[in-house]
């Protein structure tokens, strides 16, 4: 049929100045079609059926018996002042760290090798979930230090941005690793309403990729940009992680998992990263 048609059923065409009760595509009632002298009676064309869920996928795919939350911060630094940033970085967060008033952990603390450059990546643990990060956020604003550390910090950085995160329950925790390393952070931006079959495919697949060690946390957003996946991984080096990374596909079930779950994301990147001297992760 002509243009301006906004779906085809078997030829034909329907126009949505031609049925008024046609939104966004779907046939809501049986309607009259004078062009073509026929009734339709489906009740939709295009609509997918979804299995009610009863519960938020953060409550079934994260670790009820550990109320950890996880905060994420990319730092994007003016490329003159990176060694400062590093500096400045290594003067103050161990502090913060190591002080048992402060609820937190600093999982990790690297600058980007490959991926965007310039980029200063951070991951906070906060043990205790949402009332610990509030306690270290307004113990923090009474920390000289720390507040003359943002100032100064500000000075060098081009923007930034960070997102809080949940673990999922069938990765292992992030803890201290010897180095030296290096860390891959993959992150995935998932279609919405995908993140349960996203991990309905990984707790298998977390099996295979954990034989060598390399898988070091796994986490989905709850604040910042949703529905985002981030995967966490250490190697020896570059070609360390070429040969992992293909060995993989020699396990049964890699294939499958990866051929599911390609579908359900909208963009993904891959950043390669170097430990800080101060961070945990080697």
């Amino acid at each position: 049929m002509g243009r301006g048609g906004v779906g085809g059923w078997g030829g034909l065409t329907l126009r949505q100045e031609s049925h008024p009760q046609l939104k966004g595509g779907i046939l809501m009632k049986p309607c009259w079609s004078p062009k073509n002298g026929i009734i339709i009676r489906f009740k939709s064309l295009f609509i997918r059926k979804v299995d009610p869920r009863k519960d938020a996928h953060s409550n079934v795919l994260s670790k009820k018996e550990e109320q950890n939350l996880y905060k994420i911060q990319f730092h994007n630094v003016k490329p003159e002042c990176l060694d400062a940033y590093n500096e400045l970085c290594e003067a103050v967060l161990p502090s913060i760290h190591a002080n048992p008033e402060y609820p937190s952990e600093l999982v990790g603390t690297w600058n980007t090798w490959y991926g965007e450059q310039d980029q200063a990546v951070h991951l906070w643990r906060y043990r205790g979930g949402y009332p610990a990060l509030t306690e270290v956020m307004n113990k923090l604003k009474q920390n000289k230090e720390f507040m003359e550390y943002r100032k100064e910090r500000g000075k060098m950085l081009l923007s930034r941005r960070n997102q809080l995160l949940l673990e999922f329950s069938f990765w292992n925790e992030p803890v201290p690793r010897p180095g030296p390393n290096i860390y891959e952070l993959r992150s995935y931006q998932l279609r919405p309403g995908t993140m349960i079959e996203w991990g309905n495919y990984w707790a298998r697949a977390i099996e295979i990729r954990q034989k060598n060690q390399e898988a070091v946390g796994g986490f989905f957003s709850q604040i910042g940009s949703l529905y985002t996946v981030h995967h966490l991984w250490a190697y020896k080096d570059l070609q360390s992680r070429d040969e992992t990374r293909n060995a993989a596909w020699q396990q049964e079930g890699w294939d499958e998992v990866v051929y599911y779950t390609v579908p359900l994301i909208q963009h993904m990147e891959s950043r390669i990263m170097i430990p800080m001297k101060s961070s945990p992760l080697k």
